[in-house]
């Protein structure tokens, strides 16, 4: 990180409702937990006494089983965000160039900024046909967040050669990829993929991550890791949710399911655009942003404002719930 890079960067907003008595349609976590995991985060209350084991081989153990990779290329981190900084730390230095897409994470461009480097943009959809040679980085979001788009592996494998050759190395964002039934990055070389646990197992507040990288990439990022980085409870408990297999189809399912219903039933009033996250990203048409997140808030509704992403300026984002609050959202937007 450089120092003299700090003063110049600020906090990203996000979505999530600090009020438990609201229905939160900001936040794109799903609403229901593996069965067990109660069992597993209390177990884990006693070991937590202890350090945790620092080579954290059950986590990695279950981590590559699920992903299809050498468990020797994962490296446990307390959430996404620390394994993108990570990924970041280890690429950029004070002068580099990122290429990002917009509209995508807000992180992303905090983070590099935070490295002395400087982000560069371009359209999401565009962005695996752009030229990696003049970028340290570039950043791939799959699907894309906040607008569902989904890439196909086969195109992402053709660019990573791209950004080989170049010397440029692709930094995968797969948070909401368990959504989908796109194969992961995961172990492709000149490769870094970032995962979060904590989207589809419903538990943000455990700060549950990894990334995976082969070779001397990987080396970097286990020499560069903090000691210690992901706490028993998470490690257990990420261990364990790694390896619901059913838990994350049934719930693959349903937000398939109901995305298709949610989102013909909002294009009445809504320009939808297509996803294949657990999200739908909505244009307000002839309303305000505001006006939309306002009176879906006076019906105990919460929404993301999607105009602090780069490009949207007419734009909320809802996540996709159970069926029945999928309702009560319906309701409060039509």
């Amino acid at each position: 990180m450089d120092p003299d890079a700090v003063a110049g960067v600020t906090r990203v907003p996000h979505g999530g409702a600090s009020d438990a008595t609201l229905l939160d349609f900001s936040a794109n976590t799903n609403p229901e937990r593996p069965q067990g995991v109660v069992s597993v985060y209390e177990s884990a209350y006693a070991a937590a006494t202890r350090y945790p084991e620092d080579d954290y081989c059950e986590y990695r153990t279950a981590a590559g089983e699920y992903l299809g990779c050498e468990p020797l290329n994962v490296v446990p981190t307390a959430g996404g965000i620390e394994a993108l900084r990570l990924a970041f730390g280890v690429t950029l230095d004070t002068g580099d160039d990122a290429l990002l897409p917009e509209p995508s994470f807000g992180e992303y461009d905090r983070e590099v900024r935070l490295q002395g480097a400087t982000p560069e943009f371009v359209a999401h959809d565009r962005i695996l046909e752009t030229d990696p040679t003049p970028y340290d980085a570039v950043v791939v979001c799959n699907p894309n967040n906040p607008t569902g788009t989904g890439y196909r592996r086969a195109d992402l494998v053709a660019y990573a050669q791209e950004c080989r050759r170049a010397e440029t190395t692709l930094i995968v964002d797969e948070a909401f990829l368990d959504f989908t039934d796109y194969r992961t990055l995961a172990g492709e070389p000149g490769v870094v993929v970032v995962r979060s646990l904590t989207k589809m197992f419903g538990l943000p507040g455990l700060r549950m991550g990894l990334a995976v990288a082969t070779d001397s990439l990987h080396d970097r990022l286990e020499i560069a890791r903090p000691a210690w980085g992901l706490s028993t409870p998470a490690a257990d408990v990420g261990a364990y949710c790694l390896r619901q297999t059913k838990f994350v189809a049934k719930t693959r399912d349903r937000v398939r399911t109901e995305r298709a219903r949610v989102a013909d039933r909002l294009r009445e009033s809504f320009d939808v655009y297509p996803s294949e996250a657990p999200f739908l990203l909505l244009g307000v048409r002839d309303r305000s942003v505001s006006d939309v997140v306002d009176e879906a808030r006076r019906d105990g509704i919460v929404v993301r404002d999607a105009t602090t992403f780069r490009t949207l300026d007419a734009h909320v984002r809802v996540a996709i719930r159970r069926r029945h609050e999928n309702d009560r959202l319906l309701d409060a937007l039509l």
